[in-house]
């Protein structure tokens, strides 16, 4: 796609992976389905992704990457679809889009992504690690001698499956050192990639800085003349689209700059988002968006599973700004908002934010659960959360069982309950117990028999059916009763590791002392998993 307005339409130049023939020509990589859509609340379902997609080939997309086939089965078949359809059909000019599967520098990200572009016109892969001194200590936790064996041997791998178009991405590459970024980048370009790809990973640069990188990189780098260089600026300080216009335009213009830039529509993607494929100007009275640079809501916030992991490992791999230091509050501590993109670690962190202490089988367990609910839906909150704790980690055969239940309540004195539990080992135990109302008093004296101070923070009653005979459900969230807030939760917001549970039975007072028991037996398994560690 060429950068310049003409009177007339261009012709666009034959595709060949590593060259381009028309000196003035830029191709233009658009990444709104894969990094735009770690915009918090910006992912999209498979036929929403087909849908832009087709849309972006009729603007006349050179490169399109649909998205990281390895996160999600979604996300495979979304890029799949793409390319077996989008990358088979032909525009009107005769134009076909190259369709470019994302993956991590990991043999079964390379395979799986090839899987799902290779039945394109033109598949391309896209793998990347990060090539900066804080990445490799703190995310990769590895030296560059294994960065350099890594991206060379990816590389070797993604050519030996049978893909001729391969993009290296160096990851943080604008802080990275620059006699390393020289290396690694010219092993990668003998091991076979045709694009070289230089990522503004956290916006940190300013437009003259990364055109002299740029340039830097065509002086230094062995073999740089017979790829194309790639650049992906992120917008934390403002400046994606002005970096990205001037790592084009440096010195000669495009041919001593980059060939290939990369873009999303609406600047949409991970904290402050990316360069904009139609950045346009401010009016007044337009909402900020969530990922305007600094001050948007998502500016600080992190929901692919790469950058959770590395933010739980160091906040400086993705954050080049404390988010307090200019009046963000970050209620998640770190910033991270769960969605079909987060990985273990980053739910685990969450659950542990939340006063949840599971086992490793059991976070394992519920991260599958966890994957499923954000199939369908744009962001997993809090209450998703406790309530696939509440109804996976924990359920099991009940410890207490309701055998019988006698209340007395009425205007002529105090409400009285008495219950029989029998317990799991066949055991039964009898409480008495008074209390402001009849379920109040029966959750008393559940509470004699089990020996556990709990406290109710929600409580409801429904019926289910019309008339007098009606059918009542209960539902009730507990919690202990000496539970301490969540560290980063406010007063006004206090978070507790919390246990749900519901009934449903003829008999109102029944029905409420069933849900009681539900979660009353989640709590107890919580704490015995607690115990056993």
């Amino acid at each position: 796609m060429a950068t310049s307005i003409t009177s007339t339409p261009r012709t666009r130049p034959q595709y060949l992976p590593h060259h381009i023939p028309d000196p003035s020509y830029v191709r233009i990589l658009d990444t709104t389905l894969r990094d735009g859509e770690q915009s918090p609340g910006a992912t999209m379902t498979s036929q929403e992704k087909l849908y832009i997609a087709r849309q972006l080939a009729k603007l006349g997309v050179d490169v399109i990457q649909p998205g990281f086939p390895s996160a999600s089965d979604d996300d495979f078949m979304a890029v799949k679809m793409i390319a077996q359809e989008v990358g088979n059909s032909a525009g009107a000019d005769g134009h076909v889009p190259v369709i470019a599967g994302f993956c991590r520098c990991v043999r079964k990200d390379i395979a799986l992504a090839w899987e799902a572009v290779k039945h394109a016109k033109r598949p391309r892969l896209c793998t990347s690690i990060a090539t900066s001194a804080i990445h490799m200590e703190h995310k990769l936790r590895k030296s560059k001698d294994e960065v350099l064996q890594i991206a060379r041997d990816m590389v070797a791998f993604a050519k030996s499956l049978g893909c001729n178009d391969i993009q290296f991405g160096a990851e943080d590459a604008t802080r990275s050192e620059r006699e390393f970024l020289y290396e690694i980048l010219g092993v990668v370009i003998e091991a076979g990639a045709t694009t070289v790809n230089i990522a503004d990973t956290v916006g940190i640069l300013m437009p003259f800085e990364l055109g002299k990188l740029i340039a830097d990189v065509k002086a230094n780098t062995p073999g740089i003349a017979n790829v194309i260089i790639s650049t992906h600026c992120h917008n934390d300080l403002g400046l994606a689209t002005a970096n990205t216009i001037e790592s084009e335009s440096y010195f000669q213009g495009a041919r001593a700059g980059a060939r290939q830039l990369e873009v999303t529509i609406n600047g949409i993607g991970e904290r402050a988002g990316n360069a904009s494929l139609e950045e346009v100007e401010e009016y007044s009275g337009m909402h900020l968006q969530p990922h305007k640079a600094l001050v948007g809501v998502n500016a600080f916030v992190h929901a692919s599973g790469i950058h959770q992991d590395g933010m739980l490992k160091h906040k400086g791999t993705y954050q080049i700004i404390s988010p307090e230091d200019i009046g963000h509050k970050i209620s998640t501590g770190i910033g991270i908002v769960l969605g079909k993109l987060s990985g273990r670690q980053a739910l685990r962190k969450r659950l542990e934010e939340l006063g949840y202490e599971l086992k490793e089988e059991e976070v394992d367990k519920l991260f599958w659960h966890f994957k499923a609910m954000a199939e369908k839906k744009k962001v997993i909150t809090d209450m998703d959360l406790k309530s696939l704790v509440s109804h996976k980690a924990f359920h099991a055969e009940p410890i207490w069982k309701l055998s019988d239940l006698q209340v007395t309540c009425g205007t002529l004195g105090l409400s009285t309950a008495t219950v029989k539990l029998v317990s799991i080992d066949g055991t039964t135990h009898v409480a008495c117990s008074i209390g402001t109302g009849a379920v109040d008093s029966a959750y008393k004296a559940i509470n004699i028999i089990v020996k556990e101070h709990v406290k109710v923070l929600e409580y409801s009653l429904s019926s289910v059916t019309k008339g007098i005979g009606m059918s009542a459900t209960a539902s009730v969230v507990i919690c202990w009763e000496n539970s301490n807030p969540c560290t980063y939760a406010s007063a006004r917001d206090s978070i507790y590791p919390t246990f749900s549970g519901t009934g449903a039975e003829m008999d109102v007072v029944v029905s409420s002392v069933e849900a009681y028991l539900v979660a009353v037996n989640k709590l107890l398994r919580c704490k015995e998993s607690l115990h056993s560690e």
